[in-house]
């Protein structure tokens, strides 16, 4: 116990003390190939600022989970493993060519479905995925609109300095925490790596964030967005498959939900309010939750902070209700949050917000 204390310390505050000495290489890597976000309407930020800060978190997680596998014998690079690596390092290099080139909407769709079915059928066999849900076509499609869809959403939720990069480091902590108390016997290997696996995402969110925390000098990028996206939504079929085993129960299929449940809220409250409004739902633009908070509050410092905590209640609240193992608790608690984004929602919808020109209807 003591050495894997030991294992669970030493992967986190390397992975963060990598990430934290390889950024300001990174910075001026990307300023010098002019590899830079640039000022627009529907963003924040009033000069250029340098758009590689996702390659600096990935090179930093990656290289912590290669340390994770080798560093004990019993752990292999096997089939599932090479899938979720194969599946993070497309992501990320779909999402730094889309923000060097700009990416049509349905190739980046087809990379993300593509990097979707790499991880699920690495991970599960057909028996497998029968069991989940009842059918292969209804698991399949079911688990692959998850993970595109939070991909897109955590794409969506980068839009001020360090919103998702501490709270994705405070979900991947959550994801941790998890493992801790869902180890048994039967699946203590399972456990640590995942534990480690989060441990590294984390500490590399975390040595990335003082430089991305306002006033940003470097942004994750969609490449950095999407990997997070990757990362939670995979983490989250993981942690519903094994929180299901605990409990002998497919309600707790709904863990994740509960989890990850304000970057849902999020994307669900902006493509509502889009639509009821009759504008691009797929354009950018400064009306999610966070620009709203802002308005509120008037301080990007103190809206991100807001999120943090607001993410710390659900992690905690989530490892409370896994720890009870009440079904019902599990139900009432996830039908509790739904309710409270949706009257959350509702005030923020009356917030003033401003709208680009590209989401502007057309009156013509």
């Amino acid at each position: 116990m003591r050495y894997q204390i030991y294992e669970y310390f030493s992967v986190f505050v390397m992975s963060l003390l990598f990430v934290y000495g390889l950024t300001p290489f990174v910075i001026k890597f990307a300023s010098r190939i002019n590899f830079v976000d640039k000022p627009e309407a529907r963003k924040i930020h009033q000069t250029a600022v340098p758009l590689m800060g996702g390659l600096s978190v990935f090179i930093g997680f990656f290289l912590l989970c290669i340390y994770d596998v080798v560093i004990t014998s019993t752990r292999t690079m096997d089939r599932g493993m090479v899938g979720y690596l194969t599946g993070s390092v497309l992501i990320v290099l779909i999402g730094l060519l889309d923000d060097k080139y700009g990416m049509k909407p349905l190739i980046k769709l087809i990379g993300q479905i593509l990097v979707s079915m790499i991880f699920i059928l690495s991970n599960y066999n057909v028996t497998e995925l029968f069991m989940m849900f009842g059918s292969v076509y209804i698991t399949l499609p079911l688990l692959v609109l998850w993970m595109v869809g939070l991909m897109n959403a955590l794409n969506f939720l980068d839009n001020m300095d360090g919103i998702i990069t501490g709270m994705a480091a405070i979900l991947g902590l959550g994801f941790f925490i998890f493992s801790l108390i869902n180890t048994t016997i039967a699946n203590m290997e399972a456990m640590a790596l995942i534990a480690l696996i989060s441990l590294s995402f984390s500490g590399a969110l975390l040595g990335f964030l003082p430089f991305n925390f306002n006033p940003a000098k470097i942004f994750l990028g969609d490449a950095g967005s999407m990997f997070i996206g990757y990362f939670l939504s995979s983490m989250g079929i993981l942690m519903a498959h094994y929180a299901k085993i605990k409990n002998n129960d497919k309600w707790f299929f709904l863990l994740p939900v509960l989890l990850l449940s304000y970057a849902i809220f999020d994307i669900a409250l902006v493509s509502v309010t889009r639509k009821r409004d009759g504008r691009n739902i797929m354009q950018g633009g400064k009306d999610h939750s966070t620009h709203r908070i802002h308005t509120v509050l008037g301080s990007a410092k103190v809206t991100a902070v807001m999120i943090y905590l607001i993410n710390i209640i659900i992690v905690l609240t989530t490892i409370v209700v896994f720890k009870i193992q009440s079904r019902q608790l599990l139900i009432i608690t996830t039908g509790l949050f739904a309710i409270i984004f949706v009257v959350f929602g509702i005030k923020l919808d009356q917030v003033p917000i401003v709208i680009p020109h590209n989401q502007k209807k057309n009156t013509g």
